[in-house]
Parts: C-alpha cells; sequence; structure tokens
C-alpha cells in the first residue's frame, strides 16, 4: 500500500516537473523569436510612421552659397579659436593639503568591546 502510493506521487512529480520545463522552454523560444523577427519589424514600421522614409544620398541636393569663401571659413574659424582659447584662464599648478582633524567617536573606540566577560 505505502510503495502503490509512492510510486503515484513520483509519477505526479515527474509529470509536473515536464510540465514545468516544457512550458518555460517554449516561453524562452517564444521570447527568442520575439525579439529576433518581431522587434525588429516593428521598430522599423514605428520609424515609418514617426519620421518617414529615409532619404538616399543621391537624393539630397546640393545647396552651395556663393559667398561662402575659404577666407570666410577662416575667419570664422580664427574667430572659434581665440573665444575657446579665451575660456581657459591660466592656473598655476599649486596643490595644497591641508589635513584633516579627526574627531574623537566613542563609536570606533576599542574600549567598548560588544564582548564583555560576565563575573
Amino acid at each position: 500500500m505505502f510503495t502503490k502510493l509512492y510510486i503515484d506521487q513520483l509519477d505526479e512529480g515527474y509529470v509536473i516537473l515536464i510540465t514545468g520545463l516544457t512550458i518555460v522552454f517554449f516561453a524562452l523560444l517564444l521570447l527568442a523569436a520575439f525579439f529576433k523577427f518581431a522587434l525588429p519589424v516593428m521598430l522599423y514600421i514605428y520609424k515609418i510612421i514617426t519620421k518617414g522614409r529615409d532619404k538616399k544620398i543621391k537624393d539630397i541636393p546640393i545647396e552651395t552659397d556663393k559667398r561662402f569663401t575659404g577666407e570666410v571659413a577662416a575667419a570664422i574659424s580664427t574667430a572659434i579659436h581665440l573665444y575657446l582659447k579665451e575660456q581657459h584662464d591660466s592656473e598655476n599648478a599649486v596643490l595644497t593639503i591641508k589635513q584633516a582633524r579627526k574627531m574623537y567617536s566613542p563609536w570606533s573606540s576599542k574600549i567598548y568591546g560588544t564582548h564583555q566577560s560576565l563575573k
């Protein structure tokens, strides 16, 4: 009688084990397939809806300004260089370190131990 009950419980345990493992692995495969195939498609559709299609490089017209010459570019770059150089002031390289005074704290004192001898 005892062995029959034990075998029935053991068989029931195997059924629960196999069912649980099947559910877990199926869910993992489903998630992997979703991230591999469905997510890129959804992101592509979202990008098309929100921003429109990407333009090819040959579709973008090249607009040039005849007034923008090399002299203008040199003047702009010189002005930017002087502005950025002006932002950095000259600092001395002296570093002063002061030693902080340690305050006494009873929490760090070794005379108040957690183990006291009983008398």
